[in-house]
């Protein structure tokens, strides 16, 4: 992950500087854990079935297992005579044969008895004497023909042997579970959880709890993108505030070695106070900083020592934007994802919105679906620092740095941030 040694580039576009961030990064090592801990993760291999899916031949409905041949003449007004033989319920083989003239009382599940090749539904026949269910040696009427397979699960009809089931890369769904249970999975093997520090920096912060002195605001950040890191499948490991000097830097940034990623906020501007990006400089390695992109523009990317590190921007929605545009993918390509784009759909705006200054803005939306397609409203207020309006909304509107003005009913893309929960 050592970058090749060049001046670091100002002023970049979102797209080329998403793609020199992801080229820093490549799936982490393999591990395995338990299947009920599986969720979230991606697999790191192939995963064959050694058995098939089914491995026999069962009823799909609650019915009579018969000979379709049996059945070739039976109407509601002229039903075929069977004589029930025995019962086959899910669970049990019952290897009694079914013969011409002859079926067996089957529940769903259950396996196809010998001799049998179809079910005929409850619904499609009389017990007995008309009574709701019958038994071995009285007979059923049957109303209806039923074609060889009709109601029946063939065996591998879910999975066959040596079929590649999920592919890796594939992320671990409650489905992806169920299915390596059914191949009887207990353990996945998957790329582990990237470790991603997160430091604040600035005199003025102060933690939830805390008594807010003079000047001083909230933490908001660190939590913030610490529960951003775990929604997309990193593990957050805190590292604390850092105050307005070098010294406390460098201390704070110590603490960022053998970390698969390190995130800052606030410190990467251009005021007096701003020392992630000098220390960087001084301690590590810039690739770039400022990007065309709004809300935000102080954007550094480069390493501290072995560390990626991004730094991020002070202001909340402006790191919460630059997260989502740089460091969830670049966790999900650590995770080993095979698809780190956040969801996105095209959406009609509602609304007016200037976009002065050549750079790329994410607009804070609510997003409905309506008989005509997505509406995207305007969530509120778009100041970088209103972090209410992002809770407000569902998606990012995406207006390119070309278009001066999205007028209203512009179609637009919008990333949906609440699709992709793992």
């Amino acid at each position: 992950m050592t970058p090749s040694p060049h001046h670091p580039i100002t002023l970049i576009g979102v797209d080329e500087a998403r793609r020199r961030v992801l080229a820093a990064f490549s799936p982490l090592p393999m591990t395995q854990v338990p299947l009920a801990e599986a969720l979230g993760y991606v697999l790191a291999i192939d995963v064959i079935a050694g058995a098939n899916v089914p491995a026999f031949a069962n009823a799909a409905m609650d019915g009579f297992a018969v000979r379709a041949a049996d059945t070739a003449l039976a109407t509601r007004g002229h039903p075929t005579t069977l004589r029930v033989i025995a019962e086959a319920a899910a669970g049990y083989a019952n290897e009694t044969p079914v013969m011409p003239g002859t079926a067996v009382r089957i529940m769903t599940g259950a396996p196809i008895p010998p001799g049998a090749d179809a079910v005929v539904r409850f619904e499609e026949t009389e017990e007995g004497d008309g009574g709701t269910s019958c038994l071995a040696g009285e007979t059923v009427q049957i109303y209806a023909s039923v074609h060889p397979g009709e109601n029946v699960r063939p065996i591998g009809e879910d999975v066959t042997v040596g079929e590649t089931v999920l592919v890796r890369g594939t992320r671990v769904r409650p489905a992806e579970i169920g299915v390596l249970t059914t191949l009887n999975r207990t353990r996945a093997t998957v790329h582990r959880r990237p470790r991603v520090g997160v430091l604040a920096t600035g005199d003025e912060l102060v933690d939830a709890g805390e008594p807010l002195g003079p000047g001083q605001l909230r933490n908001s950040n660190a939590p913030m993108i610490a529960a951003m890191i775990r929604r997309c499948g990193g593990e957050p490991v805190a590292l604390g505030t850092a105050r307005d000097t070098a010294s406390d830097l460098r201390a704070r940034l110590a603490g960022a070695a053998g970390l698969d990623l390190l995130l800052t906020t606030g410190g990467v501007s251009v005021g007096d106070y701003d020392l992630v990006k000098q220390v960087l400089q001084a301690e590590g390695r810039i690739e770039f900083w400022e990007v065309r992109i709004k809300p935000g523009k102080p954007l550094a990317f480069g390493w501290i020592g072995e560390t990626p590190t991004l730094g991020l921007p002070g202001n909340p929605v402006a790191a919460a934007v630059a997260f989502e545009q740089f460091a969830r993918p670049a966790i999900r390509v650590m995770l080993g994802d095979r698809s780190v784009a956040i969801p996105t759909v095209t959406a009609r705006l509602e609304g007016r919105v200037e976009n002065r200054g050549g750079r790329r803005h994410y607009v804070r939306v609510a997003v409905e679906a309506s008989p005509e397609g997505y509406v995207a409203r305007i969530a509120g207020r778009q100041g970088s620092g209103v972090l209410s309006t992002l809770a407000k909304s569902n998606g990012l509107l995406v207006i390119s740095e070309n278009l001066h003005v999205a007028e209203n009913g512009t179609l637009l893309p919008v990333q949906m941030l609440d699709w992709d929960l793992g």
